[in-house]
């Protein structure tokens, strides 16, 4: 998933009271000698899905946030498999069947196709071995079907299974890459990352650049988060930590991994990775621990530590929600009308076959200590 797209300009950061804390706390240890996890409570909730539902993505409108999108897999084959698009009160809009396994979903902005820009959502669909590619209509706020991308080409089994993704956009020339992590994978090497740029007949074309990612060789790797902003790619090697290298393969030193952290105080499997954006190039990367009731979520310092930028080891809080099994999340840090004022954390939950929403400001009011904010302004800059 790639992170929130930039806001117009600086946003209002705010430091709130954690006394205003929202829920009760846990018996779960992980923060630190002492530090506990804290409960939140989510405040809205997409309807239920027909089947399994297992990774959200977020688009932003550009001119009215509290008309944004959620985007959502239902991750079984075809015909039944689906991508789902919902309202923030968590209304379906539309539901796009027929997809077969489809797995995570991200959002990139922008993009030039057919002579225009264009925001794109792109699926992997496992047992198609593709990507399943649409871009957004501001007018409908609907998904229109743009390309399907083969990827992975001569890998048998497994390693021919697309399952997780990041969108990438460089700032530098507006180029766009799609990372992808296989169903399994080798020691080094695990992800695949492709350039996405217009075949000159309306569709998307991917390029294979590189291979690039290490890996534990216990669970697999699913969640992936670009942070477009900084240019840093962090994915989760589930049984292992997270792992993070540079998103631009023309990056000095992008062939070196750069931090392995989230090693530690973890009970389930490292699922999810979202990032929230601040301004001032700081913010925060949060991560799922996995959990059959009540998942957590782990915060980092995006920026690391002074001095440190790729020291991301110290946890500043630890937060469990209300749902279940959590795999995908994805955060939006721009304000999103008068519910999600601060940007909301969005969590598939098992049980209810469907996403839940907090308002950021209840995973940064809950504990100690208290993160900021960033209600930033209407829109994406493209």
């Amino acid at each position: 998933m790639s992170a929130t797209p930039p806001r117009r300009s600086g946003a209002l950061l705010l430091a709130l009271s954690a006394a205003a804390a929202v829920g009760g706390t846990s018996a779960f240890t992980g923060a630190g000698p002492g530090d506990t996890a804290v409960a939140i409570a989510h405040a809205a909730a997409t309807v239920p899905a027909p089947h399994d539902v297992d990774d959200p993505a977020m688009w932003i409108h550009p001119s009215n946030p509290s008309l944004s999108l959620i985007l959502g897999t239902v991750k079984v084959a075809a015909p039944s498999g689906a991508l789902m698009v919902y309202g923030l009160d968590g209304a379906l809009l539309q539901a796009i069947a027929g997809l077969d396994r489809p797995n995570n979903v991200d959002v990139e902005y922008g993009v030039a196709l057919g002579g225009q820009r264009a925001d794109l959502v792109v699926v992997t669909e496992r047992r198609r071995r593709a990507l399943r590619v649409f871009r957004v209509d501001d007018g409908t706020r609907s998904l229109v079907e743009v390309s399907i991308v083969p990827v992975l080409e001569g890998q048998t089994g497994d390693a021919g299974a697309p399952m997780g993704i990041g969108l990438y956009r460089r700032p530098s020339d507006g180029r766009t890459f799609a990372i992808v992590a296989p169903k399994s994978g080798g020691a080094t090497d695990y992800l695949w990352q492709y350039e996405l740029a217009d075949d000159g007949r309306g569709g998307v074309r991917a390029t294979l650049v590189r291979r690039f990612g290490t890996f534990s060789g216990s669970g697999e790797i699913e969640a992936v988060a670009v942070d477009d902003g900084l240019g840093f790619v962090y994915f989760a090697d589930e049984h292992s930590g997270i792992r993070k290298w540079h998103a631009d393969p023309a990056q000095p030193g992008a062939g070196a991994e750069l931090a392995h952290f989230g090693r530690d105080g973890f009970r389930g499997d490292r699922e999810g990775i979202a990032i929230y954006t601040l301004d001032d190039r700081t913010g925060y990367v949060v991560c799922t621990d996995q959990l059959q009731a009540r998942s957590a979520y782990r915060v980092y310092r995006r920026e690391g530590e002074p001095g440190r930028p790729h020291d991301h080891e110290a946890v500043v809080k630890v937060v469990e929600g209300d749902g279940d099994s959590t795999d995908g999340i994805e955060i939006a840090s721009q304000a999103l009308g008068p519910r999600f004022p601060f940007g909301v954390l969005v969590a598939m939950n098992s049980d209810g076959r469907n996403f839940l929403l907090f308002p950021w400001e209840r995973v940064a009011q809950a504990g100690r200590p208290a993160l900021r904010v960033a209600p930033g302004r209407p829109g994406h800059t493209p």
